[in-house]
């Protein structure tokens, strides 16, 4: 991308080109198109990191197929599926906004971003077979997960992923599917978003330019930045500042002064995926496979069979695989990352978290170093006629789990997505990982009730909203809302060209 010219004294800056940077600039704009918005990337082209396609899951995470949202059976065989209805209302969101934009001509082409595809639970195991069951039962009774279907015939599941049951040994074995899921390009969308936002008056997308620092001001932000073509630095004021940079954003923290950056550490884990080489056997697998979570492993590593749609071509990766790393960034981070962001406020968290979570350690030291041979065991679980010439490995993105001080308590592993915000409201930045992408717009939402209250307390604000988000204000959890789901569920699915309705 060729970088846009800053515009001077923006009312909001944001840092980073992700996802979640596109998605709340553009809600920003469309709620109140006079506010003037400069976005900031550091690398040449957009959304390269973590939102990059080939570096995280593609999943559109409803809660369909991660085993990892439900914990396992009570003691009456049941299992609580509330987390599950949750994360598929948050991505509703999303899917709705895209959907908005789409309809609005604010972008095109949305199988460039998002594709259907089946999602499948995969289980093997009487014990894990009861439990499915369960879960099954718990979820379908929901009108969110009504169309569900759950099966423990081999013939029937090799129907749905031939690749599953091929040379798999005599055991109890089931599988649930749902047709409505989604393969998403969170890279594709976010730059689609970016390249609308940046053609809008008083409003900027510039590349190549590295915000390196943030000082404190009563009215807002002092903020710094490097064009990293001139290498010359340039100054800019602005009210709010989001910092979406992945793993940037710590750093950025820790220059902005801000208390509750105090205490605050990143534990970066690398991802890998083995992704397939044979033509043949790409053809025969059309589903999202997510299995049962392994020992020791981070929750974003339990392992998923996938097809994706990549550079507008087919392909299927196996993984992921963690990996032990000190780069807070994938394609553009140091190796002296982790033991840079190490600051006196937080070395007592950093160590106390390193000596509680040695188990962790070990798990990623073991992962970045074992064979081919070794990944071919893990993926035999799912595939087990998998041959290792038809794959090979390729690194994927970077996660740093934010660390930081709970109840007093140093060394609190973070897994999910976190937004921390100054008490003026003025500054938000967002650390974490997985699912974020997915609940992206549920995310930058809170962001906007926190920090623009003011933009959705006017009956044109709520209007505007309910236009791009028709759910937004809608418990569609409840039963009496199903019809309402339904419809507007309906509705996006058609603009996305999800369903051939």
């Amino acid at each position: 991308m060729q970088p846009s010219k800053p515009i001077e004294n923006p009312d909001v800056v944001i840092v980073g080109s992700g996802i979640m940077s596109a998605n709340l600039a553009v809600l920003l704009k469309r709620l109140e198109p006079r506010l003037k918005i400069q976005v900031y990337e550091a690398t040449d082209d957009l959304a390269q990191e973590a939102s990059n396609g080939w570096n995280n899951a593609g999943t559109g995470h409803a809660g369909i197929c991660e085993l990892s949202y439900t914990p396992k059976a009570e003691a009456d065989g049941s299992v609580n599926v509330r987390k599950v209805i949750e994360i598929f209302e948050q991505f509703e969101q999303s899917l709705q906004f895209w959907a908005y934009a789409v309809a609005e001509g604010m972008i095109d082409q949305p199988r460039e971003f998002i594709n259907p595809i089946p999602h499948l639970s995969f289980v093997h195991g009487q014990t894990q077979v009861d439990f499915l069951k369960a879960r099954h039962a718990g979820m379908s009774a929901h009108h969110f997960f009504r169309s569900m279907t759950y099966s423990t015939d081999r013939q029937t599941i090799g129907g749905w992923a031939p690749l599953l049951m091929e040379s798999r040994a005599e055991m109890p074995v089931a599988a649930t599917r749902m047709d409505g899921g989604t393969d998403v390009n969170f890279g594709n969308i976010a730059r689609k978003l970016l390249l609308w936002l940046d053609r809008q008056e008083g409003c900027s997308v510039a590349a190549s330019h590295r915000v390196t620092d943030l000082r404190k001001r009563p009215d807002g932000w002092d903020v710094t930045i490097n064009n990293r073509k001139t290498g010359q630095n340039l100054q800019t004021r602005a009210k709010f500042v989001f910092v979406g940079a992945g793993g940037g954003s710590l750093h950025l923290l820790q220059k902005s002064g801000i208390a509750e950056a105090k205490g605050l550490g990143g534990f970066p884990i690398g991802g890998q995926w083995l992704i397939c080489t044979n033509e043949e056997i790409i053809k025969r697998h059309n589903a999202k496979v997510y299995g049962q979570a392994l020992d020791a492993a981070p929750t974003m590593a339990v392992p998923h069979l996938d097809t994706r749609t990549l550079d507008g071509k087919k392909a299927l990766l196996f993984g992921p695989f963690a990996a032990w790393t000190t780069k807070f960034l994938h394609r553009h981070g140091s190796w002296t990352d982790l033991p840079g962001s190490v600051k006196p406020h937080n070395l007592a968290t950093l160590l106390k978290i390193g000596a509680s979570n040695i188990p962790l350690v070990r798990y990623l030291v073991q992962q970045g170093t074992q064979s081919m041979k070794n990944r071919m065991e893990v993926m035999h679980i799912f595939y087990p006629a998998a041959k290792a010439e038809d794959w090979k490995l390729i690194d994927a993105g970077i996660r740093v789990q934010a660390i930081k001080k709970t109840d007093g308590e140093a060394g609190i592993v973070h897994y999910g997505t976190e937004v921390i915000t100054n008490p003026e409201k003025s500054i938000s930045a967002l650390l974490g990982a997985s699912p974020g992408a997915s609940v992206c717009v549920n995310i930058v939402l809170e962001v906007v009730k926190n920090c623009f209250p003011q933009l959705l307390n006017s009956p044109e604000g709520r209007a505007r909203m309910k236009a791009m988000v028709p759910t937004y204000d809608v418990d569609i959890k409840q039963p009496e809302h199903a019809a309402f789901f339904e419809e507007a569920h309906a509705k996006a699915y058609r603009a996305l060209q999800l369903t051939g309705a």
